[in-house]
């Protein structure tokens, strides 16, 4: 070991801190906490028989080591976060902020209420439900308490313009307080018993549904009272399908993990009012460091995301320095009492060893996956002749309208599935008339240049289209000197005759276009291979089609309301916002209109939008959503984020 680093080890303090590791480059590799910086640090070259990777390596790749001292382990496992959410780095378990988590909200403050799917938590004074395990577990969820509970499910702005009942209203599933004199004593007994609900308190709000039933059957109000009957039903289904976990009824969080060499999964189940109400898989790779400091790091940063905190955490074995730190930050962020331990007997024990069951099948269910992707990479690569095998693939494509509205998407796959941060979507800058060639270079090379600054290429590019299209993105390569990055097309074929549609033998077959090859490799067409292919060309398609929607609809409204003059962002959001749409605009006399922007130019407004009253031409005026105008976009047309997944 380096002398240096050797006496900067010696010195080591025995002080509450964080400790970060780095390579020879500088770069950090590792952060850690510790009560005592010396003890910890030391041990990971001290201990004797420690076959891990990591630790075998530690003398030839650690170049520095730096400690922050802080006051006691609560400071240290914040620090510890901040350092990992900042620095990234390579051996630390990492979450991705805000895409883990799915819960319903619901806020009384409102007078009537409505409950929201969200990914974050906000102190906002609103009630918080979950976190649920997928989408559809929430899906199901909320599909009962629409039916049921006939609380109102669109958005605040549409409550406050609605003129007339939608078809939730026809159905018997919304009271309409958009538009109908509903009394907010009665509106508030449905969002208390959804409460009720989504809190796990079936007993309850049985009893309560109960005596409604009776009351109404009572005073003659049989089809309430009918009504109250199939809500009882429904929710005693529901009941029925959740496993009475514990006998306390608390809620709890149980955690566990399953570890084969480096790639370690942690799984998270949960337990709400003493029901199970679901689970979560987080798998890792590249993690070398013992168990108990890498759970602790991970518990630490799963309610740091802003999660429900619950009463009782549940550990499958003691973090390194204990759980006194653990529990006294989580108290903080919850507000309340929360207990953190190891259970070794009775029935928190049986949890955890589920949630231990749970974490090895996930394992290896993924495992298999993994497995089974890998193969259909290596099969790809050998028929296509790549060099590179294509874990990272990235697939383009050129939509226009009538040679307007040109832009272009690229959609990214790793490792057999799709990434959407990866996504990105392009307005072409260079090409004015419809030239998919010419499109198809300047998004090559748009995309290739951001990749060679930022070191972020590739295994393969997927381009939508024939010969041509291939030429171009590879004359892009050749003009920025790209190296290493296998490109082919894919593309039906056109010269097939189709005689019956219906007919098997009618499909056009997919044609793989390779660089240096005059033929083109038609694939099995029920191979796995072509149906990543096809599966990754098909999405790229659809991205670029919804961004063209966006971006004639923008188009559109600015035509219609920008053009005239003296309206700009500010009366156009006025607008907007007080009727709703452009139609509803258009729709507007001059003195509505007045009401808003004043009567000058409100003439100017209703003459830029209807022209001359003899003119016989149609109306420009379309229909246009609030949304669609009013709010800036948030993407970037090059190199921007992806849309959010609900």
């Amino acid at each position: 070991m380096d002398i240096r680093l050797q006496e900067k080890l010696d010195a080591l303090p025995t002080e509450p801190g964080v400790y970060l590791m780095k390579d020879k480059r500088g770069q950090i590799i590792y952060v850690g906490k510790a009560i005592n910086l010396r003890s910890r640090v030391r041990s990971y070259f001290t201990r004797t028989g420690d076959t891990r990777v990591f630790v075998s390596l530690l003398d030839t790749m650690l170049g520095d080591l730096e400690t922050v001292l802080v006051h006691n382990e609560k400071e240290a496992l914040l620090l510890e976060n901040e350092l990992i959410k900042k620095h990234k780095p390579r051996f630390n378990v990492l979450l991705k902020d805000d895409k883990q988590f799915i819960s319903l909200r619901l806020d009384r403050n409102q007078p009537f209420p409505r409950l929201e799917v969200v990914r974050k938590y906000e102190k906002d004074g609103a009630r918080y439900f979950g976190p649920y395990s997928s989408a559809g577990a929430i899906r199901e969820t909320l599909r009962l308490i629409n039916r049921f509970f006939q609380l109102r499910t669109c958005t605040d702005h549409v409550l406050a313009n609605r003129k007339r009942p939608c078809l939730l209203y026809q159905i018997g599933r919304c009271p309409a307080p958009c538009v109908h004199p509903v009394s907010p004593e009665d509106y508030r007994k449905s969002v208390d018993e959804v409460a009720m609900f989504l809190e796990g308190k079936a007993g309850e709000l049985i009893e309560g549904l109960r005596m409604r039933m009776k009351r109404a059957s009572s005073e003659l109000k049989f089809e309430e009272a009918a009504r109250v009957r199939d809500q009882l039903l429904a929710i005693e289904r529901s009941l029925e399908r959740q496993k009475v976990a514990t006998s306390d009824f608390k809620d709890q969080d149980v955690f566990a993990f399953f570890r084969e060499g480096d790639r370690i999964l942690f799984y998270v189940l949960h337990v709400r009012q003493g029901r199970l109400n679901g689970g979560q898989a987080f798998p890792f790779g590249s993690q070398e460091f013992p168990d108990d400091e890498l759970l602790a790091s991970f518990v630490n940063l799963y309610y740091d995301q802003g999660g429900f905190v619950p009463e009782e955490v549940l550990l499958p074995l003691e973090p390194g320095d204990g759980t006194d730190g653990l529990e006294a930050l989580l108290t903080e962020r919850k507000g309340d009492r929360v207990r953190v331990f190891v259970p070794k007997r009775g029935e928190k024990h049986e949890l955890v060893n589920m949630a231990v069951k749970n974490a090895e099948q996930a394992f290896v269910e993924r495992k298999r996956t993994k497995d089974e992707t890998d193969t259909v990479l290596s099969r790809l690569q050998s028929k296509l002749g790549l060099r590179n095998f294509p874990r990272r693939m990235e697939c383009f494509d050129i939509s226009h309208f009538q040679s307007s509205a040109i832009v272009a998407s690229q959609v990214a796959v790793t490792d057999g599935e799709t990434d959407k941060s990866r996504y990105r979507k392009y307005k072409i800058k260079t090409v004015e008339k419809q030239d998919d060639f010419a499109s198809m270079y300047e998004v090559i090379t748009r995309r290739l240049k951001r990749g060679l600054e930022d070191s972020d290429l590739p295994d393969l590019l997927v381009i939508d289209g024939g010969k041509g299209q291939l030429a171009s993105a590879h004359a892009a390569m050749k003009d920025l000197g790209v190296e290493g990055v296998d490109v082919v097309g894919l593309a039906k074929s056109r010269d097939q005759e189709v005689f019956d549609r219906d007919a098997e033998s009618a499909k056009s077959p997919e044609r793989v276009f390779v660089l240096g090859r005059k033929d083109p490799i038609v694939l099995p067409q029920n191979s796995a291979e072509m149906f990543m292919l096809t599966r990754m060309r098909d999405e790229a398609h659809r991205f670029a089609i919804t961004f063209q929607g966006k971006t004639m609809r923008k188009s559109a409204m600015r035509s219609a309301l920008e053009d005239i003059p003296g309206v700009g962002e500010g009366r156009r959001k006025m607008l907007l916002r007080h009727f709703g749409s452009l139609k509803r605009v258009g729709d507007a006399s001059i003195e509505e209109l007045a009401e808003v922007v004043g009567p000058a130019m409100a003439e100017r407004v209703h003459a830029g939008l209807h022209g001359d009253p003899e003119d016989d031409t149609e109306d420009p005026v379309r229909e246009a959503s609030l949304d669609d105008a009013s709010e800036p976009s948030h993407e970037k047309a090059d190199g921007g984020s992806p849309p959010g997944a609900a």
